[in-house]
């Protein structure tokens, strides 16, 4: 089976290593990843802010880009999400790009929602003795509806600890322009994740969302709080022995 990785601007930019373990993880299911160089954003952060055009110029070089891909790989609910739901709407009034556009959309999956549907996976040779806790993001259960896949695999995981999150539905106050547009509501509901958090016992948080990742984990850095985010994919990359 041959993938294409859609590594997403927050992973190439911010967090290099997440891309690095999803391709592990598939490699380690003997999947062939392929990495279109040619891939830029999404459209996302347009479309958030209500610059649709704009958003439809980045959505027709991403299908450029992977129409012909069977399988599109993304290590972030938030831009499976875009592509998904969004992209065909952005096309109501372009009939044959309105096409095009749900035809890749049926052929992107969030990462651990391919190794639940797709691969069903069974074993991992991964190991990480913490206790730690899962975040949801509001893109991978509001959006996608995949809220038990990044546990089901994070279950396989030899020595991880999940134990649960108060109030785990809570968005976490990132939400791309809106942490911009109202950073004093951002901040306030970092800090109550962050609390959450704490009166989980964790010491470890693990998501599916880079934007999270980075809201979260930049909060509890100034914060002094020394808890430790990570993605699903570093999780499940770190190999036993």
């Amino acid at each position: 089976m041959k993938v294409a990785l859609f590594v997403t601007c927050l992973a190439d930019v911010f967090f290099p290593d997440v891309g690095k373990s999803v391709v592990q993880v598939l490699e380690s299911q003997g999947v062939e990843v392929v990495f279109p160089p040619d891939q830029t954003c999404c459209g996302q952060v347009t479309f958030n802010s209500g610059y649709w055009e704009d958003s439809k110029k980045s959505a027709k070089h991403f299908i450029e880009v992977f129409e012909n891909e069977e399988y599109i790989i993304a290590p972030s609910g938030s831009c499976a999400s875009m592509i998904r739901l969004h992209y065909p709407k952005l096309f109501e009034d372009e009939p044959n790009w309105k096409k095009r556009a749900e035809q890749v959309a049926e052929r992107v999956y969030e990462f651990s929602e391919f190794l639940v549907h797709v691969l069903g996976l069974e074993q991992l040779q991964a190991s990480f003795p913490a206790k730690a806790t899962y975040h949801q993001s509001c893109h991978m259960g509001r959006g996608l509806g995949l809220i038990n896949e990044p546990l089901q695999v994070l279950s396989k995981v030899e020595g991880l600890q999940i134990e649960p999150l108060p109030n785990q539905e809570d968005c976490c106050g990132f939400g791309g322009t809106f942490s911009v547009k109202m950073p004093e509501i951002s901040v306030a509901m970092a800090s109550e994740k962050i609390k959450h958090i704490n009166e989980s016992g964790a010491d470890l948080v693990i998501t599916s969302d880079l934007g999270c990742l980075m809201h979260i984990g930049g909060f509890a850095k100034r914060q002094g709080n020394g808890i430790r985010m990570l993605h699903v994919a570093e999780v499940l990359a770190n190999q036993k022995g």
